[in-house]
């Protein structure tokens, strides 16, 4: 008995060649939504990386200069973090779906046992299309961008805000007069620098409990929402 035989008799739905079309055109179209999402991802993040350069610049361009652009850069920062994540789920939906039609469709086709469509991954798949959602928290998304990148664009920020206080112009010769340099406008140098501290801080701890989730996630889907390396 052919495997065919064997899949019909079992309940296991063939695809012919007309659904083999349409999935072809359905997997072509979710590739295309998760590159634009993918591109739209790598557009927040050159604006973060661009506009910590410029504020880098401007900030040690004179001895007179202010520490105030790494300040509000870092809050831009922020702001690009969150519409990050944003987008990074909507990537994952994209993502989701052309996973799953690689490996109810394109895998069986390129073992050699034709063009099957299980239906634990079928299913999985229509029920998506019936009842979209996002795949991971936004919490989780933003875990993931600073892991990836942002945690490390804040890092620099932070230790850039530091020296630009400490050893620029000149080094300081006290914490006094290093806490003094750190006045943005009203808010005093020592509240400036915790805050500062405390949000790192934050970000850390979102990051290290992102990656935690990531790997303690046992869910059925789970091998699908992990993202691909260097995303």
């Amino acid at each position: 008995m052919s495997d065919d035989e064997v899949l019909q008799k079992s309940g296991e739905p063939i695809a012919g060649s007309k659904e083999i079309g349409a999935l072809a055109h359905l997997y072509r179209a979710e590739v295309y939504r998760s590159t634009i999402w993918r591109q739209r991802l790598d557009m927040t993040t050159n604006w973060a990386v661009v506009s910590t350069g410029i504020a880098l610049s401007v900030s040690f361009a004179s001895a007179t200069a202010s520490p105030l652009p790494i300040v509000l850069v870092g809050m831009l920062t922020v702001m690009f973090l969150f519409l990050e994540a944003r987008r990074y789920r909507y990537f994952m939906v994209w993502k989701f779906r052309a996973r799953l039609l690689e490996l109810a469709v394109m895998v069986p086709i390129l073992r050699g046992r034709g063009a099957m469509i299980p239906q634990d991954r079928g299913s999985a798949l229509s029920d998506d299309y019936i009842h979209p959602r996002h795949r991971i928290s936004s919490f989780r998304a933003m875990g993931q961008r600073l892991r990836r990148n942002y945690l490390w664009i804040f890092i620099i920020q932070y230790a850039a805000y530091l020296a630009k206080i400490w050893i620029h112009p000149i080094e300081a010769s006290s914490i006094e007069q290093a806490l003094e340099r750190a006045h943005i406008g009203a808010i005093p140098g020592w509240l400036a620098i915790i805050l500062g501290t405390c949000l790192l801080i934050f970000f850390i701890t979102l990051t290290a409990w992102a990656w935690v989730s990531e790997k303690a996630d046992k869910t059925k889907m789970a091998d699908y929402l992990d993202p691909e390396p260097g995303v």
